[in-house]
């Protein structure tokens, strides 16, 4: 039996719990039903992605590359800062239904690389431009285009030329179920010096964290 079969075992005889944190932080919690108390029921406009950094959520949270307990009471996940942006990137950013000229859809570069079953083990790989992020650009450009035009990329604005983007990777291994080793690792792809960017809580360096979670 492998170490992680042993740990499946323990999990599903409720001897150990293993799946207790896991990445089930939200991609988004901004512009969904779960925070519209609107009396219009227009969950987008209502809470808009330049609000979430400042209006407190109700029933949720969200975040980058983020992991938290089964009931989301305690959550973990990355603030970066490329020194261009105006706001910190803690969340991903999308287009919404009336923004769109194919619907809502994410503006972001973003892999989910690995995971055990119980989670023991955990990467994530999110691609932040060194340029600052065209947040502007990519909503009024996507909602000038009809249903018959290509969608507007991040790709298209030309924040990726010449690789210059930060490749963050973040990766969580359980030493037990409450005991997590948290290690974010950022490579510059750029041709020049940039900042590396910054991440709460907590300032890491490029070495791993180790963060007791009970």
């Amino acid at each position: 039996m492998s170490a992680e079969e042993r740990r499946l075992a323990e999990a599903r005889e409720q001897q150990r719990p293993w799946k207790k944190w896991g990445p089930y932080l939200s991609e988004r919690q901004w512009g969904t039903v779960r925070e519209d108390y609107s009396d219009s029921g227009d969950a987008w406009n209502y809470f808009p992605h330049d609000q979430a950094r400042s209006r407190a959520y109700r029933w949720g949270e969200d975040g980058l590359a983020g992991i938290c307990d089964d009931h989301q009471r305690l959550c973990f996940a990355l603030a970066l800062w490329n020194g261009q942006d105006p706001i910190l990137k803690e969340r991903l950013f999308g287009v919404t239904n009336s923004e769109a000229n194919h619907g809502e859809d994410v503006k972001e570069y973003y892999f989910y690389l690995d995971s055990t079953p119980t989670h023991s083990y955990m990467k994530y790989l999110y691609k932040y431009p060194q340029a600052a992020y065209p947040y502007t650009t990519l909503v009024a450009t996507n909602r000038s285009r009809g249903r018959q035009d290509f969608e507007y990329e991040l790709l298209d604005t030309g924040v990726f030329d010449q690789d210059r983007y930060f490749d963050v990777f973040v990766e969580y291994a359980k030493a037990s179920p409450e005991d997590i080793l948290i290690q974010i690792t950022i490579h510059n792809r750029g041709p020049a010096a940039a900042a590396p960017g910054r991440w709460h809580p907590g300032d890491g360096g490029h070495s791993g964290q180790r963060s007791r979670t009970g």
